[in-house]
């Protein structure tokens, strides 16, 4: 059984499947606390759901995309199963995770998408290390930038560990905090090897809206 805040259908808003129709699997439950935390509902709400429900009700959306995300999925043993069998039914499976907790048996077929927490983000030194060795090169790396200072801090992340030449890397600026047109100037002029993220479905949808 998984702690469930949330099961939608919408439009991806990010990582390299932006834009795809996803069924979007939210967990309940989190270890951290950011500052810019739009899914602060998901810190205790939710109710227990079996692994094979689940999938039911992904399976009645239509779509072969399905992103894992939450609060915090790897609290929960049982994700791993789920993401498991998810992928043995051929889903596009993604996993949006903080970076936080260890990724060693997350399935290799699942696309991660991992956080690293910047100064700013109220969560700094939280990112667990050996989870860039275990980075595949259809994974990715998102930093959310929240200030000038932050992304200092993510460039010379990305420089000392090489991370940009294995995978992709993210820059999203964080909504209400850094305007993105500010942010795609410093990726610029600063020849980053960053790639730029907005969260789409705040631009589809308001930035408050809830299951989109």
């Amino acid at each position: 059984m998984i702690k469930i805040n949330e099961i939608f259908y919408s439009i991806q808003g990010e990582s390299s499947y932006a834009g795809w129709p996803t069924v979007f699997v939210r967990t309940s439950g989190c270890n951290l606390r950011c500052t810019y935390c739009d899914t602060t509902y998901a810190y205790y709400e939710g109710s227990k759901i079996s692994v094979d429900e689940i999938i039911e009700k992904v399976g009645s959306f239509g779509t072969k995309y399905v992103c894992i995300t939450g609060g915090e999925p790897l609290l929960q043993s049982e994700v791993i199963e789920l993401m498991k069998k998810l992928c043995d039914r051929n889903y596009h499976v993604s996993l949006e995770t903080s970076g936080s907790l260890s990724c060693v048996d997350v399935d290799p077929r699942v696309k991660k998408i991992i956080d690293v927490k910047t100064p700013d983000s109220g969560a700094p030194n939280t990112f667990v290390n050996e989870n860039l060795s275990f980075a595949t090169a259809h994974d990715e790396f998102k930093f959310v930038i929240c200030s000038d200072s932050d992304f200092d801090w993510a460039e010379e992340f990305v420089s000392s560990t090489g991370i940009s030449e294995k995978c992709s890397v993210l820059y999203s600026p964080s909504f209400g905090k850094i305007n993105e047109n500010i942010l795609a100037k410093k990726i610029l002029s600063q020849k980053s090897n960053a790639r730029l993220q907005l969260q789409l479905h705040k631009y589809i949808w308001s930035h408050n809206t809830r299951g989109v």
